[in-house]
């Protein structure tokens, strides 16, 4: 079913013109009607356009009436934006049945919305890093774009490590929230992280030195957000080196020490993050996550154009 995409550059510019170029022609090829934001190519300094263009941006895709608005690209740039955001006009544009779509430094347009409004976003491909490839794009990635676009998916499914393994079944259900762990370390202490109470939060990131990653999510804990969750799931950290000094100290040691510090359940392998296969999640949506043996399963059922918002979860 042919479905009408708008693509914007709310955070970092895009240098990889080509890339887009592909992007786009491969989303016209699986059958879409792709829209260019004006100043989707702008750039200042290392942002697509200045914080005034990006603003602009950012209501153009909410007022574009898209089935999807999906970012660029990440990089960094929404998080000097939050306090100015077009916060109703996004929500309105998702209960108009517009779903937007990226992950990196979205997670803080993501989570900041949630917390303003409740409204849903889904954390998935952004359009030159996912599409815009020299290869074909990953089978799974874009499976599962098609799904969200077409509003057949439904949940997605994976396999632990065998050390991960669940004796016992696991079942629980929450709002889910998350994403990219640096964006969400940031918005600890400000209005825009969302009191999920009882949630599911996911987690990755990139170039971030297994020390980094436990030292943002000692900030999470000491800050009272882990304790309160019904589940921790973790995607890829990936694109890191290990150096001398490290003795051992690896991303396995983190995980150990996180499962020391907390009573939640905390999950790996989720496929999801700075890598080419990745799943589309509901960002602020109730979900079902069960887990028994190595397989894990994270549902949500059909989400129609008027699941727009979650109702429950959050502390008010």
């Amino acid at each position: 079913m042919k479905k009408r995409i708008y693509i914007y550059s709310p955070s970092s510019a895009v240098r990889n013109k080509a890339g887009l170029r592909r992007a786009v022609a491969r989303l016209k090829a699986l059958g879409h009607e792709v829209e260019l934001d004006p100043d989707v190519l702008a750039s200042h300094m290392r942002f697509a356009g200045d914080d005034e263009a990006r603003l602009a941006a950012i209501g153009r895709a909410a007022a574009s009436g898209a089935d999807i608005a999906i970012v660029s690209r990440g990089g960094y740039g929404l998080s000097r934006l939050l306090p100015r955001l077009p916060y109703e006009a996004l929500a309105k544009a998702v209960k108009g049945g517009t779903r937007f779509v990226g992950y990196s430094d979205f997670t803080a347009l993501q989570n900041a919305l949630l917390a303003e409004t409740g409204a849903i976003t889904w954390s998935g491909a952004a359009a030159a890093e996912d599409f815009g490839g020299e290869g074909d794009p990953d089978d799974i990635m874009q499976d599962c774009f098609e799904d969200l676009v077409s509003g057949q998916g439904e949940g997605t499914g994976w396999q632990l490590a065998r050390s991960d393994t669940f004796d016992e079944p696991l079942q629980a259900r929450g709002v889910l929230w998350g994403g990219n762990l640096a964006m969400i370390a940031s918005l600890v202490g400000t209005p825009w992280l969302p009191k999920v109470k009882g949630g599911i939060l996911f987690l990755e990131d990139v170039s971030e030195h297994p020390y980094r990653i436990e030292r943002m999510l000692t900030q999470l804990l000491y800050a009272g957000v882990l304790a309160r969750q019904k589940a921790i799931v973790l995607g890829h950290f990936n694109n890191w080196m290990p150096v001398p000094h490290d003795k051992g100290y690896k991303l396995k040691t983190v995980v150990d020490w996180l499962r020391e510090q907390v009573e939640v359940p905390v999950l790996t392998g989720l496929p999801f993050g700075h890598v080419p296969t990745k799943v589309c999640l509901p960002v602020g949506a109730k979900v079902t996550l069960a887990a028994e043996g190595r397989d894990v399963f994270l549902l949500w059922g059909h989400l129609g154009p008027h699941d727009h918002h979650h109702d429950d979860g959050h502390e008010h």
